[in-house]
């Protein structure tokens, strides 16, 4: 992929790891306004909480096929006040990103560690499905691409959407639009989620910067960031927290200008 100027870059699409080194590009539009509080930003932080910290944690582990370490990142998060039906919408979102077998197997690990749970006479949170109706047809899709505009910085163009127009309407009207539009959980958290992947996945270096992007985007400080580089350190391994760090480090120089 060639980069003529410092604007141009990867799209920040939620699937791009199903794009290779595509040369899509998010068109800076100035004054493109933010979504709501509920599905994109809270206010800024420097630490991450017990639960996002498991976020990543299940996110990093599902990507790796790392069910005992999975087991251990899910309750974390239960613990943590992370309700059942964020772990399991993580779990459903990641499949853009690793898969449906190992969305699968993930939500089939989240089942035995909340069976496990309740024989031990613990509670967890249900939590609650999405509180409003999602849009179908071209309001699907309208809706999918303003969250898909908000998320990247701007318009989605490129190459690859040239080539492959139906790619760019997939994405829309499914990732950005039908699982988007759910608002049982927050932005910030799929952001989490999704970077906590893509690190654990070598090889979609590219796509793992673009969404360190997206996450200062949708409200999640740089030194939120680090630490989430220090958790996949500590709790996860040495690959998935060095290319995390990388991603970041390049990240801030890009939203710097540098």
């Amino acid at each position: 992929m060639s980069n003529t100027t410092p604007a141009r870059r990867c799209a920040a699409a939620l699937a791009l790891v199903l794009m290779v080194a595509s040369g899509a590009t998010a068109a800076q539009t100035p004054g493109t306004q933010e979504a709501s509080p509920m599905t994109s930003t809270q206010p800024a932080s420097d630490t991450l909480s017990a639960r996002q910290q498991a976020i990543a944690l299940i996110a990093s582990f599902m990507a790796a096929s790392d069910m005992p370490r999975l087991d251990a990142a899910l309750n974390q998060g239960l613990d943590a006040g992370l309700a059942i039906s964020e772990a399991k919408e993580v779990l459903v979102q990641l499949y853009a990103y690793v898969g449906f077998p190992k969305s699968l197997n993930a939500l089939g690990e989240l089942m035995k560690v909340v069976e496990a749970r309740k024989q031990r006479g613990v509670q967890d949170t249900p939590g609650r499905e999405p509180g409003r109706a999602i849009p179908t047809g071209d309001k699907l899709t309208a809706a999918g691409k303003a969250n898909q505009t908000r998320i990247s910085g701007g318009p989605v163009q490129g190459a690859v959407f040239d080539f492959a127009p139906v790619i760019n309407e997939f994405l829309q009207a499914h990732l950005f639009g039908a699982i988007f539009e759910r608002d049982n959980l927050d932005w910030q958290s799929r952001e989490l989620a999704t970077v906590g992947a893509l690190a654990a996945t070598p090889g979609v270096e590219a796509q793992l910067r673009s969404h360190m992007r997206a996450s200062l985007r949708v409200g999640l400080s740089a030194a939120q960031l680090r630490q989430l580089t220090q958790v996949l350190a500590d709790r996860g391994d040495a690959g998935a927290a060095r290319r995390a760090d990388e991603a970041l480090e390049q990240a801030l120089a890009a939203a710097s200008g540098g």
